[in-house]
């Protein structure tokens, strides 16, 4: 499933390129373990039953991580063609993934999960319209009673990232904006992210419940 809008493909192109350019494993964002995000999953007693979407999740080891736990419903959905090409060929075709080659911000779930996963995603929408039309988008793709866990740069963290920029957030921050889409936040974590080129990246970190 494709979206390739004007704003899409722009959005696209630069994803991809910076794919294309630096590697899946030379991105910034890489990281060789999802170390806080399986914490955090196992935190909300979200089931190998549920099905999870992992946002912008790109070619992100979380998928193996959770194919390999046991998982049998995951959808991984990310504007990258590029990325979500590598992490499919890495999988094989017989992994059980959705892909989904996707804008967000124009992209309407068909169904819901259990759990909606983001690292770093939100903290590129620096327009308030497009945080507006994630948090529709988030509201109505997560189950009654599903989990959110969202990740974003620091409010201390840098101010652009891949060329772009980006707006950062503490853990109240999120908890607040969360509250208004009927999440409530019930962990949160800081984290410093070592990227592949050694530059430290802190990042926050909340995890929540649907209140609805």
């Amino acid at each position: 499933m494709t979206d390739r809008s004007t704003g899409a493909g722009d959005r696209a192109d630069h994803w991809d390129s910076a794919y294309q350019d630096r590697g899946t494993h030379g991105v910034s964002w890489f990281q060789p373990d999802p170390t806080v995000s399986m914490e955090l999953i196992e935190m909300l007693g979200v089931s190998t039953d549920d099905a999870v979407i992992d946002v912008g999740g790109g070619a992100s080891l979380l998928v193996d991580s959770l194919i390999g736990r046991g998982w049998s419903d995951v959808t991984v959905l990310d504007i990258s063609h590029t990325a979500l090409e590598a992490a499919r060929e890495r999988l094989g075709s017989d992994a059980p993934v959705t892909w989904l080659d996707q804008d967000l911000l124009t992209w309407s779930p068909e169904r819901r999960y259990g759990l909606w996963h983001d690292r770093a995603v939100f903290h590129f929408l620096v327009d308030a319209a497009e945080r507006e039309t994630y948090l529709r988008v988030l509201r109505a793709a997560v189950a009654p009673g599903g989990s959110v866990i969202l990740a974003t740069f620091a409010s201390d963290g840098p101010e652009y990232c891949s060329g772009l920029p980006v707006v950062g957030y503490s853990a109240e921050d999120l908890a607040t904006i969360l509250a208004g889409t009927d999440f409530e936040v019930v962990e949160s974590r800081c984290e410093e992210h070592t990227t592949p080129g050694g530059a430290v990246q802190p990042f926050t970190w909340v995890a929540g419940r649907a209140t609805r």
